[in-house]
């Protein structure tokens, strides 16, 4: 497994409770979800290594 870099995150309480909320939709835990939509815009604005997220798990499909 890749290593990963520990940092303290603040965020406001309403964005973390809406993104706790999110996780769990999604079931991942609020780490994973923020990794998850981190990568995404990474990767959106064309920012990630094309080598980067090799294996990572794609987005679960939203539900109805």
């Amino acid at each position: 497994m890749a290593d990963r870099k520990a940092f303290p995150l603040r965020l406001d309480p309403a964005m973390y409770d809406a993104l706790q909320r999110w996780a769990g939709a999604d079931l991942r835990s609020l780490n994973a979800q923020i990794e998850f939509l981190l990568r995404r815009a990474l990767r959106e604005a064309g920012r990630l290594p094309a080598d980067e997220g090799e294996g990572m798990p794609e987005a679960r499909k939203e539900r109805p």
